[in-house]
């Protein structure tokens, strides 16, 4: 079970790491990265974020990319957040596959 503490910093950095990701994208064209959801582990140390890919077919590619870059990222996050967080939590990024996964489902419902 979270805490609130853990729920509002989750918040904070999803929504950052959502405008980060806004930004970087704009310059590679016809993708799109959302950040679906944030858990951050009991002691605040380390930030799993959930990553929505668009296309899917190049997720896999943009994730790696992304997690090539994930030092860059946090001092990014780091230098945004430094005046609400004393530790900047380590950060590690996951595709979220619910969409593809709903989709499947539903071509199958369709059947």
């Amino acid at each position: 079970m979270d805490t609130t503490r853990q729920n509002k910093i989750a918040r904070l950095i999803q929504k950052e790491l959502s405008d980060i990701f806004q930004k970087e994208t704009k310059a590679m064209g016809g993708v799109l990265v959302s950040v679906s959801v944030v858990r951050i582990s009991p002691d605040l140390s380390v930030a799993r974020a959930y990553l929505s890919i668009f296309p899917s077919d190049r997720g896999e590619e943009i994730l790696n990319n992304i997690n090539a870059h994930a030092k860059g990222i946090r001092f990014e996050l780091g230098n945004r957040v430094r005046h609400q967080l004393r530790i900047i939590p380590e950060l590690r990024f996951f595709l979220d596959d619910s969409l593809d996964y709903l989709e499947k489902i539903d071509e199958l419902l369709k059947e």
